[in-house]
């Protein structure tokens, strides 16, 4: 089984397998292929993968996240004006992670060649036929585009012209990728000539990207183009091998990334929602709602607070936020009958044997860790024009002022609903892998003539620790992403892999699609186009450069076109503000493991182009 956000990519995977390549091999392919196409992502962005081991029984993880460059300090950002590390250009790039990721995945665990499985990449970077979709896009960010000589070169193939992209269907050709990837090949082919290790020769291909001639020409583009990322920053990095974080429920063992990524969200999420029956509850029920809303939003505010990454200090309390019994307390929190806008980071360290050393910084922040207390209604950060200042007014008149129907706005969603791609593949060896790659979507500044366009992830951190300790940018540390591939194991066998793009809706999406199979009983196909709820009760990760544009919308709520009326009007009642969508959720990708008939369910979502080939 191999699913993808194209139907191009998921054939490059099915090739793989046609050839005799494992699930690895033919993820490895559809990233590849992923990427060539700027499937919101490109070749300089950053994976996250899950890989399920039939040999060990074991999934492991993947870290090939890139990290802040040299020089990038909050306090060279706030010089230039920032709230956040930019969106958009050569200062928002971390080091690329993705062709590290694909060479360490294929030497570690596949069983091809680099050459085999760049192939499909390298006739797509030798010309296709490009869609619509990626056309149009570049289309309406070609005035950014125009700012990088070198995304110009490529991307605007009818310059000056009153349509300057290509058309949808316009053979659309990328020779300095071309030119990259062959190199790589090239490195490897000989590598083998000198009788080395497949393994090795594939090291050899990494090596000339991070530290040969590919590496200086990606430095000298990036930094003629006001970049910050050095030689020294690409030869030291490298991708992690890691144990990923795992939590129980109902016997179902799931697997996110570890807290670098908003992975152990889900995990959260689930380990409070255990404590109710939500089967009875129903589908998409008002109680069901308000429930998860409720168990969503309380993971979010320890996501916002406490996860970064875990290789610099401080040490994130990943244990006590993924304890069960820090969920139960967590759990009681929740009002069965009306939103609570206050909710805000716990204190896990006592559930870890520790004290809290932010508990002062929880308090200024308008977070009283004692429940008991007379609280803020809403926390510090989120005083907004037209809101009451926090503690001035009872809950219920603050409720009462929130306008029923405050309309979110377009540019807010989409910072919500950012974009990516995934990866799934499955083979009747029993390898599974799930990836949520990403970084370097459009517009990208492509760095000189390497023709790989710069990841954006640096925006994704912050510049003061009042907001999160343990996501502040510094030179060498991964910043606290949104991307989080999953993968659940039922009786010690894979039972579910998925993943979905979408920013900080993924996780979201993800949990629903999890409760739809094992609550609700639905297919794989089934569970990614279901109807899904969407909170906007967290800081965002992505977008925008003003602390404004990231704050908490307490009580938003997207629903989809189909809830019924009597739905809404309690919702409204618990003090929720409702806007509606046809579109609820990105495209979940998933495969089901059907151990009674020894089969693959293969879903993709029909929220775009993602696309699954089975056989």
């Amino acid at each position: 089984m191999a699913i993808t956000g194209k139907p191009l990519a998921a054939t490059a995977g099915s090739m793989i397998f046609q050839r005799g390549g494992n699930a690895v091999d033919a993820a490895c392919a559809m990233l590849a292929a992923t990427c060539t196409m700027w499937d919101v992502l490109s070749w300089g962005g950053e994976t996250q993968a899950l890989i399920y081991n039939p040999k060990t029984k074991k999934v492991i993880a993947l870290n090939a996240m890139g990290v802040a460059p040299t020089g990038a300090t909050a306090a060279f950002f706030k010089s230039k004006g920032y709230n956040f590390p930019p969106e958009y250009g050569p200062l928002a790039a971390t080091t690329p992670g993705t062709p590290g990721g694909i060479c360490y995945m294929l030497a570690a665990y596949g069983t091809m060649s680099l050459k085999e499985v760049l192939a499909p990449a390298m006739q797509l970077a030798a010309g296709y036929p490009i869609e619509a979709q990626t056309a149009n896009s570049i289309e309406r960010g070609k005035a950014r585009i125009k700012e990088w000589p070198y995304s110009k070169a490529v991307f605007l193939t009818h310059a000056g012209e009153n349509r300057e992209a290509p058309e949808a269907g316009e053979i659309f050709v990328q020779k300095d990728l071309l030119a990259t990837l062959q190199k790589m090949v090239d490195a490897e082919q000989a590598a083998l000539k000198q009788k080395k290790s497949r393994q090795e020769a594939i090291m050899a291909a990494y090596d000339r990207f991070y530290k040969g001639d590919i590496a200086k020409e990606f430095v000298r583009g990036s930094q003629e183009q006001g970049g910050l990322i050095t030689l020294e920053d690409l030869a030291r990095w490298k991708p992690l091998w890691e144990e990923p974080l795992q939590t129980s429920y109902k016997g179902i063992d799931v697997y996110k990334l570890q807290q670098w990524t908003q992975g152990p969200m889900l995990l959260q999420s689930l380990n409070i929602l255990e404590n109710f029956d939500l089967k009875s509850m129903g589908y998409n029920s008002t109680q069901y709602i308000h429930t998860l809303y409720q168990a969503m939003n309380l993971a979010f505010a320890d996501r916002d607070f406490y996860y970064g990454d875990p290789y610099k200090a401080p040490e994130e309390p990943i244990k006590g936020l993924l304890s069960k019994a820090y969920a139960k307390e967590r759990a009681k929190l929740i009002n069965p009958t009306a939103n609570n806008d206050k909710a805000g980071p716990g204190d896990p360290y006592p559930f870890e044997g520790k004290t809290n050393p932010y508990i002062e910084l929880l308090k200024q922040r308008g977070f009283p860790i004692d429940t008991n207390s007379s609280r803020n209604f809403l926390p510090a950060h989120d005083t907004r024009t037209g809101m009451p200042t926090p503690g001035s007014v009872p809950a219920s008149d603050v409720a009462a002022a929130t306008p029923p129907q405050e309309a979110v706005d377009a540019d807010y969603l989409d910072r919500l609903w950012r974009g990516t791609t995934s990866v799934e593949a499955a083979d009747e060896q029993g390898w599974v892998v799930s990836i949520t790659p990403s970084g370097g979507w459009l517009p990208a500044c492509i760095a000189g003539k390497t023709g790989v366009g710069m990841s954006q992830r640096m925006q994704s951190f912050v510049l003061d620790a009042d907001l999160n300790p343990f996501n502040v940018v510094q030179p060498g540390q991964r910043p606290r992403v949104t991307l989080t591939p999953s993968i659940a194991l039922k009786d010690g066998k894979p039972f579910l892999s998925f993943a979905v793009q979408g920013g900080d809706t993924q996780d979201q999406n993800l949990l629903q699609c999890f409760l739809n199979v094992v609550e609700f009983g639905m297919t794989a196909q089934q569970a990614s186009e279901a109807a899904n709820i969407n909170s906007n009760q967290l800081w965002l990760s992505l977008g925008g450069t003003k602390t404004a544009d990231r704050q908490p919308k307490p009580g938003h709520l997207l629903l989809h076109d189909s809830t019924p009326a009597a739905t809404r009007e309690a919702l409204r009642k618990m003090g929720y503000t409702l806007t509606f969508d046809d579109r609820t959720s990105g495209p979940i990708n998933l495969i089901f493991f059907d151990w009674k008939h020894s089969s693959f369910w293969g879903g993709s979502s029909n929220h775009g182009e993602d696309y699954g080939i089975g056989w």
